[in-house]
C-alpha cells in the first residue's frame, strides 16, 4: 500500500534525506518476505541459523536506526519522468542528501577516485550518485528510486559478448555461462543473492539491465513475458540447487531471485551480462505529484 508522506509543499531535499536514511537502515520488503520463506525451508541447520542471524540483524538495524550493513554500497538513483516535472530541484538534493547522511553516520564514506583511489570522505565524487533517467509520456509525476547496491557482491559480475550460436539450443550455453558465474563468485556477494541478468543491446546496455533487473524490480514478481519468466524459474532452482548456500557455508539458499531485463540487439551478437546483488536489498522510493503529494512506494 502506497503511503502519502506530504501533501504539502515539502522541502525536497529534507524528503530525499529521510528516504536515503530509511534505505539505509532497512532491507525492502520483497527481500525481507523471502528472507523469512527461505528460513522456513532451508533444511541444512548451519544455514538456518546463518539467515535467523541475517533476519535479527535486519530487525535490530530499524529499530536502533543502524546501517544495516558496514558497506554503504554504490548508489543508483532511478528517475522516471513526464512532462510537466521539474528535475532541477531532485538533482540538486540527491547528493546533498547522500553526503548529510554520510557524516550522520548512516553511510560509511567509500567513494573514492578509481585510480588514485583518494577518498572524498563523503561520498561525493565525480559521477555520484549515478543518475539513470527515463521519460515516460503523459506520466504525471516524478518517481525516484535509490539503490544502494553492495560493492562486494561485484567482484563476482561477469559479461560475455555470445554470438548467436553460442547461446546454444534451449539457450544451453546462456544457461551454463550464468551457472558457471555463480559457482565461480561463490560466497563472495553475500548469498542469499539475488542475480540480475542483462541480455541485449550492446554491452553496456547488457550491463545496466543486469543492475537494473535487481535494483527497481520487486524480487517476488513475474516477468510479463512467460518465457523469460520460465526461464527465471530454471536459472533459480538450478542455482539452488548448487549448494553454495547462505555465507557459501552450505544450505538450500543460494539465491532468493534471479531477475531477467532485455533488450533488442544486433543480429550478429547477443550481449549478456551477470550481476550480483546481496542478501541486503536496501532499496526504496517515492512518487512526486504536481500538487507537491509525495507518495513512497516501497
Amino acid at each position: 500500500m502506497h503511503k502519502i508522506i506530504s501533501k504539502s509543499a515539502t522541502n525536497m531535499y529534507e524528503q530525499i534525506y529521510r528516504l536515503v536514511k530509511d534505505v539505509c537502515t532497512g532491507i525492502s520488503e520483497d527481500c525481507l518476505t523471502l528472507l523469512k520463506e527461505a528460513k522456513e525451508k532451508e533444511k541444512n541447520k548451519t544455514a538456518k541459523d546463518i539467515l535467523e542471524t541475517m533476519l535479527v540483524n535486519t530487525k535490530l538495524a530499524k529499530q536502533q536506526q543502524k546501517p544495516v550493513c558496514q558497506s554503504p554500497g554504490f548508489p543508483t538513483c532511478y528517475i522516471s519522468f513526464g512532462e510537466q516535472s521539474n528535475l532541477q530541484d531532485i538533482q540538486d538534493s540527491l547528493p546533498k542528501a547522500i553526503q548529510a547522511a554520510t557524516k550522520d553516520g548512516y553511510l560509511r564514506p567509500s567513494m573514492v577516485h578509481p585510480l588514485t583511489r583518494k577518498n572524498t570522505g563523503n561520498n561525493s565524487g565525480i559521477g555520484i550518485p549515478n543518475m539513470e533517467y527515463q521519460y515516460v509520456p503523459g506520466q504525471n509525476y516524478l518517481q525516484l528510486i535509490i539503490s544502494f547496491k553492495g560493492c562486494g557482491a561485484e567482484l563476482g559480475n561477469a559479461l560475455k559478448i555470445f554470438t548467436p550460436a553460442q547461446l546454444g539450443k534451449k539457450y544451453t550455453g546462456l544457461k551454463r555461462f550464468i551457472l558457471r558465474a555463480v559457482i565461480e563468485a561463490g560466497g563472495k556477494p553475500c548469498p542469499p543473492v539475488a542475480v540480475g541478468i542483462g541480455i541485449g543491446g550492446q554491452m553496456d546496455v547488457a550491463a545496466r539491465l543486469s543492475r537494473k533487473a535487481v535494483s527497481i524490480r520487486d524480487w517476488r514478481d513475474t516477468h510479463p513475458d512467460p518465457g523469460i519468466s520460465n526461464l527465471e524459474s530454471y536459472l533459480l532452482q538450478a542455482v539452488n540447487s548448487l549448494g553454495i548456500g547462505p555465507a557459501g557455508m552450505g544450505g538450500d539458499t543460494t539465491a532468493l531471485a534471479v531477475k531477467i531485463e532485455l533488450s533488442h540487439t544486433h543480429t550478429a551478437i547477443a550481449p549478456v551480462a551477470v550481476n550480483f546483488h546481496c542478501w541486503v536489498a536496501r532499496k526504496g522510493g517515492i512518487k512526486i505529484f504536481p500538487d507537491a503529494t509525495i507518495q513512497r512506494i516501497f
